[in-house]
């Protein structure tokens, strides 16, 4: 292998160093170091259309945190489920919903072979953590697995965790995949979701269009930049936690905005929802 496709950590066995993982593309936007040079040629691509890129992965990063606090803190949630863990980072979801809530489970669901080399040592970092691998698009593998009953209970409430998942889900069924999501838990749980956004105006949809256009036809091939009206649909039965379905940077912000948000930041929306 060239050094130009190694990552600075070894390659883990069964790692693809020739096409582009989800996983480490975000890594790589992040700033992380658990990527390899293909991985990195979709963040220069994307750049090449907004050069601002590595804010999306920000602005899901910040919400996923805040919506963590949220649902450990005022909703009082012991339970999570989230798909499509990626590489572990700085304050991942157990460890932010188990500093407020220190018996809560999280189960972390992926299948990206770098994800399941480094994840599991790094996420299982206690017995109230679990890993195991499926494809959170096909929600009855997920929930037939074998551990992830014995794990989480589902006659109580639990989070679905989809932070920047489902826009990389290119087919038309992103409804119906979280219909069976929300089907299987109770009433009173949850569902954070983060995913790229079309604003529908002139100025916003065309940086969009500009970024999914460099996503999908990169060598990770997927990034989809969906409507309000097709991202409503991700929440059937639920009632949106206020302030709704906004951007990302406007969910429950921190304190108060210094600067005002670029194009890109106006580019990637989240919600909650609560089923009832």
């Amino acid at each position: 292998m060239s050094d130009a496709t190694k990552a600075p950590s070894s390659v883990p066995v069964g790692v693809d160093t020739t096409r582009a993982s989800i996983a480490r593309v975000y890594d790589a936007f992040l700033g992380g170091k658990d990527n390899f040079e293909v991985d990195r040629e979709v963040l220069r691509g994307v750049q090449a259309a907004a050069p601002q890129a590595q804010d999306l992965a920000w602005s899901n990063r910040n919400f996923l945190i805040r919506s963590c606090r949220f649902l450990a803190g005022q909703a009082g949630i012991t339970q999570y489920l989230d798909c499509g863990s990626g590489l572990p980072t700085a304050e991942n979801t157990h460890q932010v919903v188990q500093r407020i809530q220190p018996s809560a489970k999280v189960l972390y669901i992926d299948n990206d072979p770098v994800v399941l080399a480094h994840g599991r040592a790094l996420l299982e970092e206690n017995e109230n953590t679990l890993f195991l691998s499926a494809d959170i698009f096909e929600p009855d593998e997920v929930l037939s697995k074998p551990g992830v009953r014995e794990f989480l209970d589902f006659s109580q409430p639990i989070a679905v965790m989809q932070a920047g998942t489902l826009h990389h889900y290119i087919g038309t069924e992103g409804a119906q995949i979280m219909q069976k999501y929300v089907d299987a838990v109770v009433p009173g749980s949850y569902t954070a979701i983060s995913h790229f956004f079309d604003p529908e105006t002139p100025e916003h949809t065309e940086v969009a269009q500009r970024m999914e256009e460099k996503f999908i036809h990169s060598p990770m091939g997927s990034g989809r930049f969906r409507t309000r009206k097709e991202l409503m649909e991700f929440f059937p039965g639920q009632e949106l936690v206020e302030p709704g379905l906004v951007l990302c940077d406007d969910w429950w912000p921190d304190g108060p905005r210094l600067k005002p948000l670029n194009q890109v930041e106006e580019c990637i929306v989240g919600a909650v929802g609560r089923k009832i």
